[in-house]
């Protein structure tokens, strides 16, 4: 599980195939520094597995279905990646709950400066804006942002603060690049039929158990 917060902008050096999978060498100190083989990073919002570390770097590795789903297949070496160690008991969630678990791939079309900050606009596959909600969250190549109030009719638009561009690699961001991205994982658990006997998870039990609404015990 993660935060959707980033906490290193890391290179990556190398991509080689390997039995089957896509093994990926990341240059990243601050990560190496604090992970240990066998754990999971989210890398460009992609939950991976560390097999190797090194003085400096981390070796993740992908299956081809992970290749298939993201926008891995389409790294290139030099590429900057963000990443995020998963949770540990006692860290703060300062985000949003994120699996790793990308959802589909996106289509930036626009990057506009306003209002103190930037608008990101991103086009979404499929039917993956019953996933949205007005000021609801969603993770875009691993960042936890809030969306904007919508209609969502094909793209959803963020408000990213200075912050977040000095954080992330969105400044580099222009039309028609792909992003991973990972819709909340609450609201996919209130979009899901009921199990049958059992009542399902709706955002009306969300919000009655203290979820999402101003002055309530888990708002915002």
């Amino acid at each position: 599980m993660f935060t959707g917060l980033i906490r290193e902008i890391g290179t990556l050096r190398s991509v080689s195939p390997r039995a089957g999978v896509l093994r990926l060498v990341i240059a990243a100190p601050r990560t190496a520094a604090t992970v240990g083989v066998g754990d999971s990073i989210a890398v460009g919002g992609i939950c991976l597995t560390a097999v190797a570390v090194g003085r400096g770097s981390i070796t993740v590795e992908a299956a081809d279905e992970t290749r298939r789903l993201t926008t891995l297949g389409t790294w290139r070496i030099g590429r900057r990646l963000h990443l995020e160690p998963a949770l540990r008991l006692g860290d703060g969630l300062d985000g949003h709950l994120v699996q790793g678990h990308v959802d589909g791939v996106g289509t930036v079309s626009s990057l506009r400066k306003g209002g103190g900050g930037w608008h990101l606009t991103v086009a979404y596959p499929g039917d993956l804006g019953r996933f949205l909600t007005p000021k609801g969250s969603v993770a875009v190549d691993g960042v936890s942002l809030t969306v904007d109030e919508g209609p969502f009719t094909g793209t959803f638009t963020a408000n990213l603060i200075p912050h977040t561009m000095e954080q992330t690699t969105f400044a580099g961001l222009k039309p028609g690049d792909l992003v991973n991205l990972e819709m909340d994982v609450l609201v996919k658990a209130a979009r899901q039929p009921a199990a049958a006997g059992r009542p399902g998870l709706t955002l009306d039990r969300l919000f009655a158990a203290g979820f999402g609404r101003t002055g309530r015990r888990g708002s915002p």
